[in-house]
């Protein structure tokens, strides 16, 4: 699980915008080890104009949540 561990913001804001969401230049991606799971990854990504928490999960869509 390479991609869990070490994801590029690039990598993040295509899947992002693969389910519609819209990132222009993806600027930080962090990991947020207390909210990550075994099987679930959490990310907080910062774009440009957005930013969003992204819950990934093997063979599955990312969970998205726009944050303030």
């Amino acid at each position: 699980m390479a991609w869990a561990q070490e994801t590029p913001p690039e990598d993040l804001a295509s899947q992002l915008r693969l389910q519609g969401h819209r990132c222009d230049e993806p600027v930080t991606a962090q990991r947020d080890a207390q909210l990550s799971k075994p099987d679930e990854v959490v990310w907080n990504l910062r774009c440009g104009n957005a930013s969003y928490r992204m819950r990934l999960t093997p063979d599955m869509a990312a969970r998205v949540e726009k944050l303030d």
